[in-house]
């Protein structure tokens, strides 16, 4: 396993819907999500972003700030196992989203299992109660996943300082 690489990795956004809200960590994570949209915007990372049945969860929270990211209508618990959802060839994931220990945690392990190396920023994952996160996320790191954070996560695509990419990223982290 490797440092992230903008030729490799793709960013996939998991779930994070109006329905979810409710959870005292919705907001942090929106906000978590955003800032990895807008860096894959800037690295020109694909994005994939799903959202679990929108006629009873609803949409995509609008402060994740999409806009022609390829959006995935499912029904299935794993995004990886949705219709339409293609890595584009890319052998690394950033994984972000809502619940960490069932949309996000069966994405994951079905990336894995398709040997994708897979990165979950902790701070851009959340279930409804904390040890349902905690177990998620522990799980997934036994199972091979990366746990990282959003800055690590976007300053290893960004391998250097002093570009206009930095300069860009640099401005959704401060």
């Amino acid at each position: 396993m490797g440092l992230l690489a903008r030729d490799r990795a793709a960013l996939v956004v998991v779930d994070v819907q109006e329905g979810f809200r409710p959870y005292a960590s919705f907001a942090d994570v929106a906000d978590a999500c955003a800032k990895l949209v807008a860096g894959a915007r800037v690295l020109e990372l694909p994005t994939l972003v799903s959202e679990q049945y929108p006629k009873g969860l609803g949409h995509t929270a609008p402060e994740v700030g999409l806009e022609d990211e390829t959006r995935i209508e499912k029904t299935v618990f794993s995004a990886a196992r949705a219709d339409g959802f293609d890595l584009a060839g890319r052998r690394q994931a950033i994984v972000c989203g809502i619940e960490t220990h069932v949309c996000v945690s069966q994405t994951v392990h079905d990336l894995l299992d398709q040997g994708v190396e897979v990165h979950v920023p902790a701070d851009a994952v959340a279930s409804r109660h904390e040890i349902d996160y905690e177990r998620g996320l522990e799980r997934m790191e036994r199972a091979g996943a990366i746990v990282t954070t959003v800055e690590a996560a976007l300053f290893e695509l960004l391998q250097r300082a002093g570009t206009p990419e930095f300069k860009a990223v640099q401005k959704l982290i401060v």
